[in-house]
């Protein structure tokens, strides 16, 4: 919490500053809200800045110019300090999933659940170009089911049992320092 409001009072103008941008790039509120799993399989809103709008006809959504900076500089993940202040979300821990995914873990894959979602963690940091990885297979959904997901699995539960503030302090500073 304390990280989170003093991140938020550093990038608080900013932020505000590319939400405005965000706004007027994407024609629309510039504030993305969509349903993802926390703790316990509760859904929750997370918040980011909208990076797409709708093309010509309506039908697909295309990132633009400004979102693909701030997906690339990861400022559109800003406003989920939001998530972490109201508690649905930690700064180190699984980033949070839309239904389908989390929520339908079974066996021991499924105390990931006691964990709260995070802002960041050695899998997000491994697959932080996960979009481009997947934009390069035939089957993107497939290589994500059988490849990714099971390997996000695989180290957000390493992750579970060697939980420690060091450790958080080390995924912190390496995620600044990406």
């Amino acid at each position: 919490m304390f990280f989170a409001l003093s991140l938020l009072a550093f990038v608080g103008i900013p932020l505000l500053f590319a939400w405005v941008l965000a706004s007027f790039d994407t024609r629309s509120n510039g504030l993305f809200r969509q349903i993802r799993i926390g703790q316990y399989g509760r859904p929750f809103t997370i918040y980011k800045l909208k990076t797409m709008h709708a093309d010509s006809v309506g039908n697909t959504q295309i990132i633009t110019a400004l979102g693909s900076f701030f997906r690339k500089t990861k400022i559109d993940e800003l406003p989920q300090l939001i998530n972490v202040i109201k508690g649905d979300m930690s700064v180190v821990g699984p980033r949070p999933d839309v239904p389908g995914y989390y929520d339908l873990l079974v066996g021991d894959n499924r105390q990931l659940l006691n964990l709260k979602p995070g802002l960041t963690s050695e899998a997000s940091l491994k697959y932080c170009n996960e979009a481009d990885i997947l934009q390069q297979q035939e089957d993107p959904l497939r290589y994500n089911d059988e490849i990714i997901f099971p390997d996000k699995i695989r180290m957000n539960l390493e992750y579970l049992q060697k939980q420690s503030f060091l450790g958080d302090i080390k995924i912190i500073v390496k995620t600044l320092f990406r």
